[in-house]
């Protein structure tokens, strides 16, 4: 027995309900041990994030929820559609949504975190450069140049002995300086705790609680699509699928002598398809379209968002470059007195002077902002996410048909209705078609030129010799 043999006849007893043999009822609950294996990992993925964190209380969760998915999948044909459902709702909109709230999580934790982290580091730059502007340097050239100058004096000591001492003290009132510093740093601190709260905030729901909030809504879509399948006032919901089930009742009303709905006509191909089938009628190139709109939109502000990141890392890396670069500040004082010490009375007399330089930094190391990038992180993940959508994209169609099948194997009876009501719903729109073309044909009828065309003829050369005419006056005279 080869393989595809064997996924045939599993299927066919995955999906029927009655008596089975003790062989087919192993086999069965092998099948369904399998499935609720792995569709209880999936349902935990979400939550990795946190039970990973604790080991034990996750392998005990993956058991009990084994355990009991085994047992309803062997238990009850209806939860087996719905798990095979669910797995197919992945692919749709609803797991579409989920990967979106992903790579946008992803986003905020990277990217904009990144921007402002870069801010901050900027404007602690300016307030750590004017907190650095210290005035040590008055000590080493104003208070040095004022002890030299009178160093430099000397009195006679025939006349008298002078005894003295100078004591020089510089005093910077840079109190409100101070002051608007302290202000600014405080600001700053709490504009980031704001700003980093908000953002630990977006990360934790982005990490946690929207996988979690995106793994219901896919339970719940896939418990809507069931509810609107079985719905007997719903027929029309995705009845659109000529499936094998309608060839055959197709041609079981041709035996009886009725009208059959197939072939389709040209008109007809384009708003429903066969399935299964790879070729994609406009409707659904259509539902195709409508699927990637929300990633291209999501993807746009994704790179929005990177741009802004990468500029900005880009303008303070360029300028702490240059900061670093910059050559200290080199200052010059020069000093000059008249020196007379021949003459009691003072006059012009020696001039001595003397240079005093000094070099000081414009901008401290420890004050050059530094910021960080993390685009190759964050963008590696989105690769990922984007080519899951990509493929989730281009398989929509085939998974849609998929779900159509599954709910047509699992509940035949109301496939039968469904079968029904597309048939009709066919027969009936090529009546009205063909009513209203006799209709056309009848009134062309009552047309003069259906009976006589030649007049119809006279008529157009008649009317063309009288718009030449029209048009050449100047040719009637």
């Amino acid at each position: 027995m080869d393989f595809a043999t064997f996924l045939r006849q599993s299927w066919k007893l995955f999906v029927t309900e009655g008596k089975l043999s003790w062989n087919n009822k192993m086999v069965l609950f092998a099948l369904c041990s399998s499935l609720s294996f792995i569709a209880s990992v999936f349902l935990l993925l979400p939550g990795y994030s946190f039970l990973r964190d604790y080991p034990m209380l996750s392998i005990i969760t993956v058991n009990i929820l084994w355990i009991l998915l085994s047992v309803n999948l062997y238990f009850f044909r209806s939860f087996r559609c719905f798990v095979v459902l669910f797995f197919l709702s992945c692919g749709l909109r609803e797991g579409r949504n989920t990967l979106i709230a992903a790579g946008t999580a992803m986003v905020v934790a990277g990217n904009i975190q990144n921007i402002f982290f870069n801010l901050k580091q900027l404007a602690d730059s300016v307030t750590c450069t004017l907190d650095s502007q210290n005035w040590a340097f008055l000590d080493f050239t104003y208070l040095k140049a004022i002890r030299w100058i009178f160093n430099q004096i000397k009195f006679s000591g025939h006349l008298f002995v002078v005894r003295d001492s100078l004591n020089v003290s510089f005093l910077v009132s840079d109190e409100d300086l101070k002051l608007q510093l302290e202000k600014t740093k405080l600001g700053i601190h709490n504009i980031t705790s704001q700003i980093s709260s908000i953002i630990a905030l977006q990360s934790f729901l982005g990490k946690k609680v929207l996988p979690l909030l995106g793994t219901i809504l896919v339970l719940l879509g896939t418990y809507l699509f069931i509810r609107n399948f079985l719905s007997p006032q719903n027929l029309k919901f995705k009845n659109t699928y000529i499936t094998q089930g309608f060839v055959k009742y197709n041609e079981q009303v041709w035996q009886q002598q009725k009208l059959s709905a197939l072939p389709l006509s040209k008109e007809e191909r384009n708003l429903y398809s066969l399935v299964p089938s790879f070729c994609q009628t406009p409707k659904e190139r259509k539902c195709t379209a409508r699927f990637f709109l929300p990633v291209v939109a999501n993807l746009c502000i994704w790179v929005l968002f990177a741009a802004v990141d990468y500029l900005l890392y880009w303008l303070i890396f360029s300028v702490s470059k240059h900061l670093q670069d910059f050559p200290e500040l080199e200052v010059h004082f020069k000093l000059y007195y008249h020196k007379n010490t021949a003459k009691f009375i003072l006059n012009n007399g020696e001039l001595v002077d003397k240079t005093i330089s000094f070099k000081t930094p414009l901008f401290e190391e420890a004050c050059i902002p530094k910021p960080k990038i993390s685009l190759s992180a964050t963008w590696i993940q989105l690769g990922v996410i984007l080519f899951f959508l990509i493929v989730l994209g281009l398989l929509t169609s085939t998974l849609t048909q998929l779900k159509i099948l599954v709910a047509t194997a699992f509940f035949p009876s109301t496939d039968k209705k469904r079968i029904k009501y597309l048939h009709t719903k066919l027969l009936n729109r090529r009546s009205k078609f063909s009513k209203k073309n006799v209709k056309r044909k009848l009134n062309s009828f009552a047309k003069l030129h259906f009976w006589f065309p030649i007049l119809q003829a006279l008529g157009s050369a008649r009317k063309k010799e009288t718009d030449v005419e029209k048009e050449n006056p100047v040719l009637q005279h």
